[in-house]
């Protein structure tokens, strides 16, 4: 339940994810063991809800730090180096440096002019967008992709995000436009500059 907890957390505050991450946000294992301690804390919350709620602060820096000391196991092979952004209200911008050899083997090539035919080795996959949750469930709203420099259409991220997101009780992988319940009694994620704050 942590690492769904966690994973949540990241893919919410990051299915969008950062162009950059700020010179001045350094991942530190001070800053990934706390979020694995809020972590803890939301799941121990779960079991024992109150009428007033928990509302628990998670700042960027804490996360992208989860991703690099902690998050290595959620993290698909062919996936390094993610990171995200709170970029304004409910505004998220995240990347990842990506293998896109591997999605473009396992996809037929419909025509030469298919985008994947172009797509190879590893490039920096970026996403920006906006987050909406409300009870209990999240949603993800995407404004823009790029691989490299280069803008990329929705259905060409959706191929990228699909393959890397496969499961075997999920062997489609996440849909961009699908809502995702939010666990452990998460009623909605409310993101500002450089913060989430998790409400119970």
């Amino acid at each position: 339940m942590t690492k769904t907890i966690a994973a949540v957390l990241v893919c919410a505050l990051g299915l969008a994810s950062a162009v950059t991450l700020r010179a001045d946000v350094r991942a530190t294992r001070r800053d990934a063991a706390l979020l694995k301690q809020k972590v803890a804390a939301i799941n121990a919350q779960a079991d024992k809800p109150t009428k007033a709620g928990r509302r628990t602060i998670v700042t960027e820096s804490e996360v992208n730090s989860y991703l690099v000391y902690e998050a290595r196991d959620q993290i698909p092979v062919g996936v390094v180096q993610p990171t995200i952004s709170v970029i304004g209200a409910n505004r998220l911008s995240g990347s990842a440096i990506v293998d896109l050899d591997a999605v473009r083997k396992q996809k037929a090539p419909t025509s030469l002019l298919d985008p994947m035919n172009y797509l190879m080795g590893r490039l920096a996959v970026t996403a920006v967008g906006k987050l909406t949750t409300t009870k209990g469930v999240g949603r993800f709203e995407l404004e823009s992709s790029s691989v490299g420099s280069i803008p990329i259409p929705k259905i060409l991220l959706q191929e990228i995000v699909s393959y890397y997101s496969r499961t075997p009780e999920k062997p489609g992988g996440i849909g961009l436009d699908d809502p995702f319940p939010l666990p452990a009694r998460i009623r909605e994620i409310q993101v500002d500059r450089g913060q989430a704050i998790i409400v119970q």
